[in-house]
């Protein structure tokens, strides 16, 4: 990236594992061979395998890994998932007798007044195939979007969650430390935050305050110093 003159291509983890292996590797104090586990990530309900595509796949055809027309089918399949959404959490279904056995033959409570597609999705015992004889307006679609489909429905609460907690984290992510920072210069610090900041050289504020050592005190800290610097360049 550097030859031709373009940004660099940084996976944080909130979009990758490598993402968090990196992270990790360069925060966190491993002294053994390290391998990647689940469990590291903290947005790991987003970083699936059933979305890589959709989570990395623009990424790699801004950096001219993907070429024009995989790319286009990507656009197209987000088109027909978000398309598809809407229209199962718009469309409503009645205690009609059809309705009503489906139900029962899955175990599921019956209704006692209309709901939508979406609502009976999110049932535990009930999934987007199963459906299928009482969503009349349904549409053909690829096996992989309606996965999509099913998986942002039923865990739609858990997933907006996290998305608010990935916008915190890239608000962190986003307030970069100069370069040139001496630690030196940064008043209050605790003489074991400096010695690992200056150790690190973090990049911005949200990797500072993963290192071992950094707390949250430290970023305020941190965090007040820079505000007066960028201050005084004004």
């Amino acid at each position: 990236m550097e030859v031709k003159g373009k940004e660099q291509l940084i996976l944080d983890r909130s979009e990758a594992y490598i993402g968090v292996l990196i992270d990790d590797l360069v925060t966190k104090e491993n002294h053994e061979p390290y391998r990647m586990m689940t469990s590291r990530a903290e947005y790991r309900l987003l970083l699936r395998q059933d979305n890589a595509d959709l989570r990395l796949r623009k990424k790699g055809w801004e950096v001219g890994l993907i070429d024009d027309e995989t790319y286009h089918k990507l656009q197209e399949k987000e088109r027909m998932i978000q398309e598809e959404i809407e229209r199962v959490e718009h469309t409503t279904v009645g205690g009609s007798a059809e309705v009503q056995s489906l139900l029962e033959s899955q175990g599921s409570t019956l209704l006692k007044s209309g709901t939508t597609i979406a609502e009976l999705i999110r049932r535990p015992e009930l999934n987007y195939h199963v459906l299928a004889p009482i969503d009349k307006e349904r549409p053909e679609l690829p096996e992989d979007v309606c996965e999509q489909v099913e998986i942002n429905i039923k865990y739609d609460g858990y997933i907006r969650r996290q998305m608010k907690q990935v916008e915190q984290f890239k608000k962190l992510e986003q307030k970069k430390i100069p370069e040139d920072i001496d630690y030196e210069d940064v008043g209050s610090l605790r003489i074991e935050a400096r010695q690992k900041l200056e150790s690190y050289r973090p990049i911005s504020i949200g990797q500072a305050s993963r290192i071992s050592g950094v707390s949250p005190a430290d970023i305020s800290v941190l965090l007040v110093y820079l505000e007066s610097r960028s201050g005084n360049k004004h």
